[in-house]
């Protein structure tokens, strides 16, 4: 059993329940002008260049990979998945993943679609309830609000205050939070698998510059021909054994 679950069972189900139900929605919200998004991280990717050229298959023979690399540092992709289409949608890849890194992420994907509704599926890591995320949502939104102030007083002074703001369902802009621990209900994260099987395994790459290159000419490969929506089937009820 998931040791989130066990700490606060009806807590932890309605959160799985309001994540599964969203995805169960994308088309019909997204149909409605809503965009419901999964965003994450995924950090340390190797830029890593093959000492030896890889030996193409031949008769009776498998492809062999060259198994020594020469590495050239590592990039960082935030990514978001359309959940209504299957595209991944305005990435961005840099060497870091910081608060300013993930906010001006979230403003580069919504000025995609101005004046539509955003729903961001993501996990609970610090830079996704952050003071910078906040005032973000706040500006676009056109709040006129006091957000307070970080550590002392209002909606900026802990995390758990910041969070309640950015998933305020009656905001055009808001966040959904998956429980600690339960990556398998981010969506992003099958994206991610495809990722690593099609492009990252056998890849090599000479710097991080043609790793960003190659990371960007899979994306756009991939929205052109393979997107499709996952087929969710877990609708977020317990299992009883």
């Amino acid at each position: 059993m998931n040791n989130e679950r066990e700490k606060d069972p009806e807590t932890f189900d309605c959160q799985v329940r309001t994540v599964c139900d969203l995805y169960h929605q994308a088309i019909e919200l997204y149909e409605r002008g809503t965009h419901l998004v999964s965003t994450d991280e995924k950090t340390g990717i190797q830029a890593l260049e093959r000492k030896h050229p890889t030996k193409p298959m031949k008769p009776g023979l498998i492809t062999l990979y060259e198994h020594e690399y020469i590495r050239h540092g590592t990039q960082t992709l935030i990514a978001n998945l359309e959940v209504a289409t299957g595209k991944c949608i305005s990435p961005s890849i840099g060497p870091t993943r910081t608060e300013a890194d993930f906010a001006l992420h979230i403003e580069r994907t919504i000025r995609l679609d101005p004046n539509a509704q955003w729903i961001f599926i993501v996990d609970q890591l610090n830079i996704h309830k952050s003071e910078t995320l906040v005032r973000l949502v706040a500006e676009h939104c056109q709040l006129d609000i006091d957000l307070g102030k970080k550590r002392r007083k209002g909606i900026l002074r802990s995390q758990k205050t910041r969070m309640a703001f950015l998933q305020d369902n009656t905001h055009r802009i808001r966040f959904v939070y998956t429980p600690k621990h339960t990556s398998w209900l981010n969506q992003i994260e099958l994206w991610f698998s495809i990722l690593v099987r099609r492009l990252l395994k056998h890849g090599s790459f000479s710097s991080v510059e043609d790793l960003k290159v190659h990371l960007l000419a899979f994306i756009d490969y991939f929205n052109r021909t393979l997107a499709t929506p996952f087929k969710w089937t877990y609708k977020g009820r317990p299992l009883h054994v």
